[in-house]
């Protein structure tokens, strides 16, 4: 797999690196022709935490990863774990999902892995509220996300809460 590595207020030594491009080398056997796939990784550091986020866009999905650690090669280590996770665990939903050659993953890995299904659903009202009552009705169910209709797009949003402890919203069209 190719790597795209760029430092944000960090500068990616040679030793940096390589230690990257071995570490995501090893998803290579996750797909099909490894060399025509491209990661995307960035550093970043906020405060003493040393951030890596890697994107792997593969034909009709993208893999995506972040992971913070005071230890930059901890860091490293940590999302690429969290990547072949990710891959051994969605396995099954890939497969089934389509053509396992039109996503260009070999899939062929033999692990059992317990299929996870729909256990519960749940019906709510879509009460049209401002972005500010969204928040604080999410803190009040104590949630890490809220749904509701957007007062002033009048637009389905998702409200969620970020890893940085700030908020995030996705918006439909």
């Amino acid at each position: 797999m190719r790597t795209n590595i760029r430092g944000n207020k960090v500068e990616v030594t040679e030793a940096i690196k390589k230690y990257i491009e071995e570490k995501i080398g090893k998803l290579d056997k996750y797909f099909e022709k490894p060399e025509e796939i491209e990661a995307k990784i960035v550093i970043k550091v906020r405060g003493k935490e040393q951030i890596v986020e890697v994107t792997i866009p593969i034909k009709k999905i993208i893999i995506r990863c972040e992971e913070n650690h005071k230890d930059l090669y901890a860091a490293i280590d940590i999302v690429t774990d969290k990547l072949e996770r990710q891959i051994r665990k969605n396995k099954t939903r890939m497969k089934r999902r389509g053509n396992v050659e039109e996503l260009g993953m070999n899939l062929s890995f033999d692990e059992e892995e317990e299929e996870r299904v729909v256990v519960k659903r749940k019906e709510i009202e879509m009460k049209p509220m401002s972005e500010e009552e969204a928040i604080l009705q999410m803190n009040l169910i104590g949630h890490e996300f809220f749904v509701f209709k957007n007062t002033d797009t009048d637009n389905i949003d998702i409200l969620y809460r970020r890893k940085d402890g700030d908020y995030g919203i996705i918006s439909t069209l």
